[in-house]
């Protein structure tokens, strides 16, 4: 099972089961905390209606009952008085307390329910007249024919004393369906709550699992492309995340470090063999006598060969020293046909000894972002490979100014080109062909580092045939957008 499913499994079951929990005991104290505030008002109201029944139950000959008081007559006008109030959104149209009177023993001598029925009745062993009767808190929650459909009914008790003596006790019932609708409402209403809060919950668990999988696929590629030797910035994630990224991309750079030294040297010890074997060959002719022609030619060799060897080790410090950077190192406007100038002006007297010259086919001043001392660098490398590979007298084209919101430096020269099969090739380290007229080789680090400093700058180093000649173009993205 993918981490993106399993995350939004969990986060699912936690969520559902807190969400169902929580539910569960909501609602399991929704219907008790009705009852208690129900309870807490008929508390009120039985004692409200034992200082009102004081009087009439003081007056009422023993033996006798309530009937024809005026207690008796508010009563029954309160059971039948209209009612019709908007509660919340909850219509009332009925007046739901049953209110019975019972005298020091128990006996009904009130009764409010149609017919007054219970009247005369022994009520005294009903937990809301016995206890009250004794002095205690006197309620009580049962079935009986005045719930509506076998609903419970809520009896509560309050007595009547007149100078600390108790008369009677007056008692007010409400049956728990009259407020069944309102908790039925309050149910529901918790209910929505919850299901709109396990939604919300899931929302952003699958907000927070995108947001997971997205960032570690991220870091998934960038392993990848590290794996298949692309050189590219770690990605930018937060937090833990983030670190792991860096932490990978230090992993990395260790590592590219280390295969970057062995390459080096296996490539180094492959490069520096011609050298010193042309070297120990002139060192061990030279200890013999030698006609001075032959000794000039072989010292001539020993100083070209030191020559090539210092040439090859300054070419390959300064293309390590590139592959560490990160970026241009003092980056800044500079105009690219300016800077082209000034690495051709030390190049005039190579060009006029070899019969070359420049041809400007466009000169257009485009402005680039880069460090004058790379870019100097980068466009001397090139122009000199292209004198190198220039026939003598011939020209070399150059093209410099705006395309497409580039800014392009474009070079040409008339010598013999590089086969197709070796295109792909250019750039790479060590990689080099023969000089027209001659089987000797450059380098190969020229072109390499040109590569490293278009990497460093965002910029793209492409080759076209020329037919005849190769034409090398170093495409960078023009300042006045960078800076936009």
């Amino acid at each position: 099972m993918r981490l993106g499913l399993r995350l939004f499994f969990g986060f699912f079951l936690i969520a559902g089961l807190t969400s169902v929990i929580l539910l569960r005991v909501v609602l399991g104290e929704v219907k008790p905390s009705v009852r208690e505030v129900m309870e807490d008002i008929m508390v009120d109201t039985a004692n409200l209606m034992a200082e009102l029944a004081q009087d009439d139950l003081a007056a009422m000959p023993p033996g006798g009952n309530l009937t024809g008081s005026r207690f008796a007559e508010r009563v029954t006008a309160y059971a039948d008085r209209p009612v019709d109030a908007h509660i919340w959104g909850l219509r009332k149209q009925s007046l739901d307390f049953r209110i019975y009177v019972t005298d020091a023993s128990g006996r009904v001598v009130l009764d409010s329910s149609p017919g007054g029925t219970a009247v005369g009745q022994d009520f005294s062993r009903w937990n809301d007249v016995a206890r009250t009767l004794r002095g205690g808190y006197g309620a009580r929650s049962s079935t009986d024919a005045y719930g509506d459909s076998g609903s419970p009914v809520m009896y509560v008790a309050a007595p009547v004393r007149v100078d600390g003596r108790t008369l009677g006790v007056v008692t007010v019932a409400k049956p728990i369906a009259t407020v069944q609708r309102f908790i039925d409402r309050a149910e529901r209403r918790i209910w929505l709550a919850g299901l709109g809060l396990l939604a919300v919950s899931l929302t952003v668990g699958v907000a927070v699992t995108l947001w997971l999988v997205v960032n570690v696929r991220r870091l998934r590629r960038y392993a990848l492309e590290v794996q298949l030797g692309q050189r590219q910035p770690p990605p930018k994630v937060p937090g833990e995340l983030g670190e792991l990224a860096e932490a990978m991309d230090a992993m990395r750079e260790r590592l590219d470090g280390r295969e970057r030294l062995e390459h080096l040297a296996r490539a180094l010890t492959h490069e520096l063999k011609s050298p010193l074997a042309a070297l120990r060959g002139a060192g061990e002719l030279l200890q013999d006598e030698l006609a001075p022609a032959d000794r000039q030619r072989f010292a001539a060799q020993v100083v070209s060969q030191s020559e090539r060897m210092t040439e090859l080790v300054e070419r390959l410090l300064a293309l390590s020293t590139l592959e560490l950077r990160r970026g241009p190192a003092h980056p800044r406007e500079v105009r690219l046909d300016l800077a082209t100038d000034e690495v051709l002006a030390p190049l005039g007297d190579l060009l006029q000894q070899k019969g070359l010259s420049v041809r400007w086919l466009r000169r257009e001043p485009v402005r680039v972002q880069a460090d004058p001392e790379l870019l100097a660098l980068a466009l001397s490398n090139l122009l000199s490979n292209a004198v190198d590979f220039a026939p003598t007298q011939s020209t070399l084209d150059l093209s410099v100014g705006p395309q497409d919101g580039r800014a392009v430096f474009a070079l040409r020269d008339h010598g013999p080109g590089v086969p197709a099969a070796a295109f792909a090739q250019l750039g790479q380290r060590f990689f080099s062909t023969a000089r027209p007229g001659s089987l000797r080789k450059g380098s190969g680090l020229g072109l390499a580092i040109v590569r490293q400093i278009a990497e460093l700058h965002g910029a793209r180093l492409h080759f076209e045939p020329a037919d005849p000649g190769l034409r090398v173009h170093l495409d960078f993205t023009e300042a006045s957008q960078t800076s936009s």
